[in-house]
C-alpha cells in the first residue's frame, strides 16, 4: 500500500476521475461483438472497467464520469446496477456519457481528448480542480491521490501515469523520452526504436494512459485542440506532445502508486486486449498466491453483486464427484459430478456429469453437456457446450471450429457451436 503524508489533505476529493471506456477492443475478436472491452468480464465476477473505477473510490475521489461508445448497453446497464450508489447529497456524482451528438449533428467522439471535450460543460458543472484521466480497459491497483500529488508538488501541466517495460516490448505503447528528474522531454506514439532511460538504457517508459490535469488548464488545451483541423483529438497523438514540446511535463512512475497486499511482491498491470492475454491473466488468479490479490480487503475491487445462491458440488462416487481444484468458482454455479481443474467459473455456470474443465474461462450462464471435455478454453457467456464434445485436444480441428490463437487457447462462443450441428 502507498504511504500518504500524514495530516494533509487529500487532492483526491477536490478531483473528478474520467473514464474512457468507449474502445472495442478488436483484438479479443468475437468476445467485443456485443460489448465494449471495458465491460468484458475478469476475475470471477467484475468486469474490467471495475479496477479503474475502484483505485478512483479507493483513492478519495468521488466524482466520477465515464465516456462509453462503441456497443455500450452492456457497459451501460453494469454501471447502473453496480455504481449507482454514488449519491449527490454526499458531494458525490456518476455520470455515463454517451457519444450523443452534443456538439454537431455529425460527431460522436472523435478521439479521446473530443470525449473530454464534449463533456465540458458537465464536468465544469462539479468544478473540480483537477481531473484525472484514465483508460477503462487496464488491470491494476493504484492509488491516484499519490499521483495527484506529485503533479501539484512538481508545478507540472499535465502528469503521465508511465510503467517501465523492456524497452523493445514498448513498441506498442506510446513511450516517453525523460531527462533525470522524470520531465517528459519527448513523447513518441508506437516507436520502432523505443528510446532507453538514461540510467537503464535496456528500460523504456510505457504510457498507462492515465493524465493528470488542473482542469481549467485542461479546458484551454481541449478547446485549443478541437480548433486545430489537423488535430486528429487525441491525448496520446495530440494534446501530450504539444504539451511536451509546449509546457511541463511530468512522468509519474507506477511503482509510486501500486497499491500492493502483503502477498503481491510486483507492481501488477495487465493490458487484457488479446484473447491470449486475457485467458493467461484469469488463469494465474488460480495459483496459490497470485501476482494480483483480489481478496485485499483495504483495496476492494467494487462491482455489481448480484444476489445469488452459494456455489455446489454434488455426487461423489469414482468418476463421478463434483469437485473444483485450484479454482475460482462463483456464486450460483453447480458442478454436478464433474472435475474443474485451474479454471474460473463465472456467476451461473453449470457443469454436468462426467464433464472434465481445465484450463477454463467459463463466463456467466454457460452449461457444460455431460462427458464434454475443454481444457485450456474461453466460453463466451450464455454457450451450451454439449453432451461430449472435446475442445482443446485437436489443434487442427479446433481450428476448423472455434477462434484458436497462437498459443492454443480456444474461445469458444454460441455461434460457433451452432455451426457444428448446421
Amino acid at each position: 500500500m502507498t504511504q500518504r503524508p500524514s495530516g494533509s489533505t487529500p487532492i483526491a476529493r477536490d478531483a473528478m476521475a474520467y473514464v474512457l471506456a468507449g474502445g472495442r477492443g478488436s483484438r479479443l475478436m468475437e468476445l467485443t461483438d456485443r460489448r465494449a472491452k471495458p465491460a468484458v468480464f475478469f476475475g470471477g465476477k467484475t468486469r474490467i472497467i471495475d479496477f479503474a473505477l475502484s483505485n478512483a473510490l479507493n483513492s478519495g475521489i468521488r466524482r466520477i464520469g465515464v465516456a462509453t461508445q462503441y456497443k455500450a448497453h452492456s457497459l451501460i446497464r453494469h454501471l447502473q446496477r453496480g455504481w449507482s450508489f454514488l449519491r449527490p447529497e454526499r458531494n458525490e456524482s456518476f455520470d455515463i456519457l454517451p457519444a450523443s451528438q452534443r456538439v454537431g449533428h455529425d460527431r460522436w467522439y472523435s478521439g479521446t481528448a473530443d470525449a473530454v471535450y464534449q463533456n465540458i460543460d458537465i464536468i465544469e458543472s462539479y468544478a473540480p480542480r483537477h481531473i484525472v484521466i484514465l483508460a477503462g480497459d487496464h488491470i491494476y491497483k493504484m492509488d491516484y491521490e499519490a499521483m495527484l500529488r506529485e503533479h501539484v508538488e512538481r508545478k507540472a501541466d499535465v502528469t503521465v501515469g508511465v510503467l517501465e517495460v523492456p524497452r523493445m516490448e514498448a513498441t506498442g505503447f506510446g513511450v516517453m523520452h525523460v531527462d533525470t528528474t522524470d520531465r517528459i522531454t519527448a513523447f513518441l506514439e508506437k516507436p520502432s526504436d523505443p528510446p532507453g532511460l538514461p540510467d537503464r538504457p535496456g528500460i523504456a517508459l510505457a504510457s498507462m494512459g492515465i493524465y493528470v490535469f488542473e482542469t481549467h488548464f485542461l479546458f484551454d488545451q481541449l478547446r485549443r485542440d478541437a480548433a486545430d483541423a489537423s488535430s486528429k483529438h487525441d491525448f496520446g497523438g495530440d494534446i501530450i506532445p504539444h504539451l511536451v514540446a509546449h509546457g511541463t511535463a511530468i512522468a509519474h512512475r507506477f511503482e509510486r502508486s501500486c497499491v500492493r497486499s502483503e502477498h503481491e511482491t510486483t507492481s501488477y498491470w495487465r493490458d487484457v486486449g488479446t484473447v491470449d492475454a486475457y485467458w493467461a491473466a484469469n488463469i494465474d488468479l488460480t495459483a496459490i498466491v497470485p501476482e494480483l490479490d483480489l481478496y485485499d480487503r483495504a483495496w476492494p475491487i467494487w462491482t455489481h453483486a448480484e444476489i445469488t445462491p452459494p456455489a455446489k458440488f454434488v455426487h461423489d462416487e469414482d468418476g463421478r464427484r463434483g469437485q473444483a481444484i485450484s479454482s475460482l468458482v462463483s456464486g450460483n454455479c453447480i458442478v454436478s459430478g464433474a472435475t474443474v481443474r485451474r479454471s474460473l467459473l463465472f456467476t451461473g455456470v453449470r457443469v454436468n456429469s462426467f464433464a472434465a474443465v481445465d484450463g477454463g474461462v467459463v463466463l456467466p450462464d454457460v452449461t457444460v453437456g455431460r462427458g464434454a471435455r475443454l481444457t485450456n478454453v474461453v466460453v463466451d457467456r450464455g454457450v451450451t457446450i454439449p453432451e461430449g464434445l472435446v475442445i482443446g485436444e485437436d489443434p487442427v480441428l479446433d481450428a476448423t471450429r472455434f477462434r484458436r490463437t497462437e498459443n492454443g487457447v480456444c474461445l469458444v462462443t454460441q455461434a460457433m457451436i451452432d455451426r457444428i450441428g448446421a
